[in-house]
């Protein structure tokens, strides 16, 4: 005797059958959805599709990731609607990222330096960091920070000979009442003298040119450098190539980066520019601001010069005090400037 046809209320509630693709892919871990929850995805167009993509997206259950899609989903559609974006220019854009994607590697990030270069990375820090006035400025990580930077102690050395003019870093890390922060943790990387990062040579088989110190008990640090110079951005990639389509010049001014770390605080990435290079107000990463802008004093004793450890005198003598917020201090920024954002939008409206 034959079994009776399934109602359509049964077929509904029947379990799927699925081939084995498709099973092996939820086995690993593929969402299995109620495709009842989900919208009717056929015959869209140019007007329908934006809003049924975020339909779709709306099952999503981390409401921050939730919302950052909508907004990602609505203003790329928009886009491609406004610059009528054609077949030939998408496929151009996906190469682009791709080849992107391909150069990056353990010592080189490239996507960084995309970021970098449309002024995302500025951006995203800017409306992350902001800062009560008199406290350090934050600026770009850059695509050349490491994590296998040696340690150093008070007073010795982030390059090796050879790599550059000398140069001797000292200052005091405090908080916003001038009380020394000890034990903060201090990231420092720079250039040699031919404009090149360690990672940037072939071969390369230990850090040089960074190091990572120590503030003493009363917030106190010091180290020998090489006195910064001007340098372009990797431009032997795909970013390069794009910035020489926009006919942008790829040049960074001479520069020390510099970051903090310490209990109770908010870490701070930043970097000192050296006043007088011609390319400060150009930055092809948007990464200069009036307040890291430093003078070096060029020092010709010959005795000072070798108790500091150098081999002779002149060495350049750079001096900066940093001042750290707390990370209280630090939410209170935000909720100032998340406000006034507020007010801005209000009052345009």
């Amino acid at each position: 005797m034959s079994a009776a046809p399934l109602t359509n209320d049964q077929a509904s509630r029947a379990p799927r059958k699925v081939g084995k693709a498709v099973q092996d892919a939820i086995d690993r871990g593929a969402p299995n959805i109620d495709l009842a929850l989900l919208p009717n995805l056929t015959d869209l167009s140019a007007e329908t599709l934006t809003a049924n993509v975020i339909a779709i997206n709306s099952l999503c259950e981390n409401p921050r990731l939730k919302f950052v899609m909508e907004k990602l989903v609505t203003h790329i559609h928009d886009f491609a609607r406004e610059v009528g974006l054609t077949t030939e220019e998408w496929m151009a854009a996906i190469q682009f990222l791709t080849a992107t994607g391909q150069i990056c590697s353990d010592i080189r990030q490239e996507f960084i330096l995309l970021s970098d270069m449309l002024g995302l990375s500025a951006l995203v820090d800017t409306l992350n960091h902001p800062k009560p006035e008199g406290a350090t400025e934050a600026t770009v990580l850059g695509p050349f920070f490491t994590e296998d930077a040696h340690d150093i102690p008070a007073g010795g050395t982030i390059a090796s000979e050879g790599k550059g003019e000398y140069m001797f870093v000292e200052g005091r890390v405090t908080d916003m009442q001038g009380n020394g922060v000890a034990g903060c943790k201090i990231e420092t990387w720079e250039t040699d003298e031919d404009g090149l990062y360690d990672t940037q040579y072939e071969g390369r088989s230990q850090p040089d040119c960074r190091g990572r110190l120590t503030t003493d008990k009363d917030g106190y640090y010091s180290y020998r450098a090489v006195k910064p110079v001007a340098y372009p951005i990797p431009n032997d990639g795909p970013v390069g190539q794009f910035l020489r389509k926009l006919n942008r010049h790829v040049f960074r001014p001479a520069h020390l980066h510099m970051q903090f770390d310490a209990a109770g605080f908010e870490p701070l990435t930043t970097a000192l520019y050296i006043r007088g290079d011609e390319y400060l107000t150009s930055d092809a990463v948007f990464g200069v601001k009036s307040s890291l802008v430093v003078d070096l004093k060029e020092i010709w004793d010959e005795d000072k010069a070798k108790a500091l450890g150098f081999k002779s005198a002149p060495y350049y003598l750079l001096e900066r005090d940093w001042k750290l917020i707390t990370i209280e201090e630090a939410e209170v920024e935000k909720k100032k400037s998340l406000a006034a954002y507020y007010a801005t939008i209000q009052g345009n409206n």
